[in-house]
């Protein structure tokens, strides 16, 4: 069990950037995928980004591909979501996530164990 606290949301306008913080709670970080969720009101939790435990595989939705860039830091035990260019379709909750995997970097909700409570991210036209 990790537990996950994610910081760095707020209200902001389009264009601007922002970046979002994971921090995470556990001795072994550095077995853990982590990823990137978001949820819209009325919609289903989606992905936007995750990163292998060594960091040297990333994967995004094809929404975000070229404006969020997702990176980690083992030593900190953080991973990190930066936003560039942001428009309002982006406005949601953003939730950090963790799996235990030193081979896949899952992209399914479902497989992820671990969740922070999340932080919402809100972007004014």
């Amino acid at each position: 069990q990790v537990q996950l606290v994610e910081s760095g949301g707020g209200l902001v306008q389009a264009g601007d950037s922002l970046r979002l913080s994971c921090a995470a709670s556990t001795l072994s970080f550095t077995t853990y995928a982590m990823g990137w969720f978001r949820q819209a009101p009325g919609k289903e939790r989606e992905f936007v980004a995750a990163v292998s435990w060594n960091g040297g595989t990333t994967k995004y939705a094809d929404s975000v591909k070229g404006r969020f860039t997702i990176s980690r830091d083992n030593a900190k035990k953080t991973v990190s979501l930066q936003m560039d260019s942001l428009t309002s379709d982006v406005t949601a909750v953003y939730y950090c996530a963790a799996v235990r995997s030193l081979v896949a970097v899952p992209v399914s909700a479902n497989v992820y164990a671990n969740w922070g409570q999340g932080t919402q991210v809100t972007v004014s036209s």
